[in-house]
């Protein structure tokens, strides 16, 4: 109480008084290396409103989004259909989280998500997509009384503990250990998953339909055959569709590109409640759900203490509306096939870009080693200091001088992943096209090159300083 009488919290008043300290609030009380790898790469904007595939910094600047929080917008930034049910569900006042009841969101969400993947039987809703990975973890294991998990090298699953043994990269490991004993195996290579699945006590292979490092895809027919080895083995299919899922590769699941593909357990999260509330999911078969929970006592052995909130709940159902009565699915497919067949077409007239891949709106475009001598020597010198710097220089003025953000596919890798919010239209796709194009010219010396590669040349003296923030702006 003042003399004025009760004071409630004003978000309005907050961000107006302390907005502007938004960096040095981060770099005093939270993760420290992010304001200062903000900083270094001059990514440090500030960013006032958002709508759809677009932001506006302070000064009325409109920017594109092509990375769509890590690829959680997929209808979008403040879609109202998502805006509108979560402002009802929050008038309703429900009785939420009593824990001794059972709400209708949850099972009205459940059954509508179950209806994209009909051999699939019961959900367990979580609040993220590691918290989904581990969760099917467990359920193998306990499902098939077997130990130990297969994954693909490269492979990005998450970085909790246990979806952590099974990541593929080392960077992400380092410091951690010990963790589960997993195994990992290259994408592609049946024989050596024959051979791990040989030895009798693997209960399952998680893998990600298209990986999200380097934007890689399963090779055709590779997911079916390895079905096939698992069930001769009593091992389960698991498929991670974090990131792929949701419509963002062209059809509601990337395993639904190769046909006859039923895994026994889907993992899904990001864009599922459309940016707003955390949600993750886990989709399984029957018979693994009645093992896990196999009595009244163990009601409760995996729980989530705000899985199934009506928020995540209603968000996830609002979302599902908007992908049907927008058509989002047939709109990726159609768009990403618009957009990468735009880059593809600039393969053979830029040295420097060597690939362009993916599915719908998940896309890839590759750097490598050109031919001409000056570009040559000029290449040897960012791999010199450290592999990845070349992706780095073209997501730098993308943004600085076009307004559009990207990201690095990985730490160490030249190549840049698109996985922008599903809803872009060919005006969007236009705009990326052409930015990318006039960077393209500045990097072969039809352009503004100096300027680039003198940013190059500042990449490369950050890189040589001891624990460098360049190259950290990848994803995951």
């Amino acid at each position: 109480m003042t003399a004025d009488g009760p004071q409630g919290f004003d978000l309005g008043k907050l961000l107006a008084e302390r907005g502007g300290e938004r960096y040095e609030l981060h770099a005093k009380h939270l993760n420290h290396q992010l304001p200062r790898m903000l900083h270094t790469i001059g990514f440090d904007k500030t960013y006032e409103r958002a709508e759809g595939a677009h932001f506006w910094d302070a000064d009325g600047n409109d920017y594109l989004d092509m990375l769509a929080g890590f690829g959680v917008m997929g209808v979008g930034r403040h879609h109202p259909v998502v805006r509108k049910a979560l402002h009802d569900v929050l008038d309703a006042q429900l009785a939420d989280l009593t824990r001794f009841d059972c709400q209708p969101l949850p099972g009205l969400f459940a059954e509508k998500l179950l209806s994209y993947a009909p051999h699939l039987d019961r959900v367990f809703f979580g609040n993220s997509g590691t918290e989904a990975v581990e969760t099917a973890l467990k359920f193998a294991r306990y499902a098939t009384g077997k130990p130990r998990i297969l994954y693909c090298t490269h492979a990005f699953h998450g970085l909790t503990t246990g979806s952590l043994s099974v990541n593929g990269e080392d960077g992400f490991r380092d410091g951690f250990a010990p963790l589960l004993p997993d195994t990992e195996i290259a994408m592609g290579d049946l024989a050596a998953l024959e051979r791990e699945l040989a030895r009798g006590d693997v209960a399952g292979f998680v893998i990600e339909p298209i990986q999200g490092k380097g934007v890689h895809e399963t090779p055709p027919g590779y997911l079916r055959a390895a079905q096939e080895l698992l069930r001769r083995h009593k091992a389960l299919l698991i498929a991670d569709e974090v990131q792929t899922g949701i419509g963002r590769t062209g059809d509601f699941f990337a395993y639904q590109h190769e046909e006859g593909v039923e895994p026994d357990l889907v993992c899904v999260a990001k864009s599922l409640s459309g940016g707003y509330v955390p949600v993750g999911a886990t989709l399984g078969k029957d018979w693994i759900f009645k093992k896990v929970y196999s009595s009244m006592d163990r009601v409760l052995v995996h729980s989530a203490s705000f899985g199934s909130n009506a928020q995540a709940m209603v968000a996830g159902l609002a979302v599902l509306s908007v992908m049907e009565d927008e058509q989002i699915v047939a709109r990726a497919r159609h768009t990403g096939d618009l957009l990468r067949g735009r880059l593809a077409a600039l393969v053979d007239k830029c040295e420097l870009l060597h690939d362009v891949r993916g599915r719908g709106l998940m896309i890839g475009i590759e750097f490598g080693k050109p031919k001409s001598l000056g570009l040559r020597s000029r290449w040897a010198m960012l791999q010199a200091a450290r592999k990845g710097l070349f992706a780095q220089m073209v997501v730098v003025p993308l943004l600085q001088k076009h307004r559009i953000l990207t990201q690095v596919s990985g730490d160490h890798l030249e190549v840049i992943k698109l996985i922008p919010p599903l809803i872009i239209d060919e005006a969007d796709v236009d705009r990326f096209v052409d930015a990318f194009a006039a960077v393209m010219d500045d990097a072969h010396g039809n352009g503004d090159s100096g300027l680039m590669w003198d940013f190059g040349r500042t990449l490369v003296k950050s890189a040589l300083r001891p624990n460098s923030p360049s190259g950290a702006a990848s994803s995951v």
